[in-house]
């Protein structure tokens, strides 16, 4: 990967190159970790993505080259995009994914975002267009308290490729604004966006959070959740009865304070998760030290 641009300036506590490189190797290390653990726990398959703002310059992020999650290893599998319009800052570098709009419109609408996780979970996707909406059934999602379902069918203009994906910068913009919400909600995402997640009918979820760690959790755990209450569904409809009582999903409150509690506490299965993809022979992070095979240069 071309070296990382630097158009603002750099805040004084970053102000030497190695300081600057070694922030950068650390944020790189943790993206791909965070790569691995998705891929790890069926978030990810070979499609999907997860991208980083630039720590050090606020108007780019990085995400990995057109490769699969499981695969990204090093530095130069990563490319670096201007949140304004998606390009890569380097012309040269490798391929990227078509719906790299989806990041950069909502780092655009919402400064304070620093992740974005795209998933096509299978545990998820049937909720995009059954028609049953997605609740907060257990205490480590209280993120979803609400979740909006984005239908792109009702943005497409004449001579759209209807296939879908999110490529360009306006389908990204009608993604992104459905982030946001014309009512006063509880925030659990620790920036402005209002949702921490919106469902994509037919196609999938796209997670927002402060951090790296916070958008995996968020993901694992809105797959997690999403499984639990459809074997709820299914364990409800398969014994009806005329007094049986509905499916008792967390109050407002419930999920406020619970989602409080749990996002402090997002470093634990952040270590788990992070042991067990270094202890699988299938992923490679050359930029993490706990590695045995030695890390490569920044490149």
């Amino acid at each position: 990967m071309a070296g990382p641009s630097s158009d603002k300036p750099l805040p004084p506590s970053s102000s030497s190159p190695e300081m600057v490189a070694a922030n950068l190797t650390t944020v790189f290390n943790t993206l791909i970790t965070g790569l691995h653990i998705l891929h790890y726990n069926g978030v990810l398959d070979a499609y999907g993505h997860m991208s980083v703002r630039n720590p050090n310059n606020g108007s780019n992020f990085f995400m990995s080259r057109n490769l699969a999650p499981a695969l990204v290893a090093n530095s130069s599998d990563l490319v670096e995009y201007y949140v304004e319009d998606a390009a890569p800052v380097d012309p040269n570098a490798p391929s990227g994914f078509i719906e790299r709009y989806i990041h950069s419109e909502l780092y655009k609408r919402f400064p304070s975002i620093n992740s974005v996780v795209h998933s096509h979970s299978p545990q998820v996707v049937p909720y995009t267009f059954s028609g049953v909406p997605l609740r907060p059934s257990i205490h480590m999602a209280g993120f979803l308290e609400v979740v909006p379902n984005f239908n792109i069918t009702q943005y497409y203009e004449p001579g759209d490729n209807q296939d879908l994906l999110i490529r360009s910068q306006r389908l990204g913009a009608a993604l992104a604004a459905q982030f946001s919400s014309n009512r006063t909600l509880p925030n659990a995402t620790q920036t402005e966006a209002d949702y921490a997640v919106v469902l994509m009918q037919n196609h999938g979820f796209t997670t927002v959070a402060s951090s790296i760690e916070l958008a995996v959790m968020q993901a694992i755990y809105t797959q997690t959740n999403a499984g639990i209450q459809t074997t709820a569904l299914t364990i409800h409809n398969a014994y009806p009865e005329s007094n049986q009582q509905a499916l008792a999903y967390l109050t407002t409150q419930q999920t406020v304070q619970s989602w409080a509690t749990m996002a402090g506490t997002a470093d634990r299965p952040w270590g788990l998760w992070s042991h067990q993809v270094r202890s699988s022979s299938l992923y490679q992070n050359l930029l993490d030290p706990n590695q045995t095979q030695p890390a490569s240069p920044l490149l």
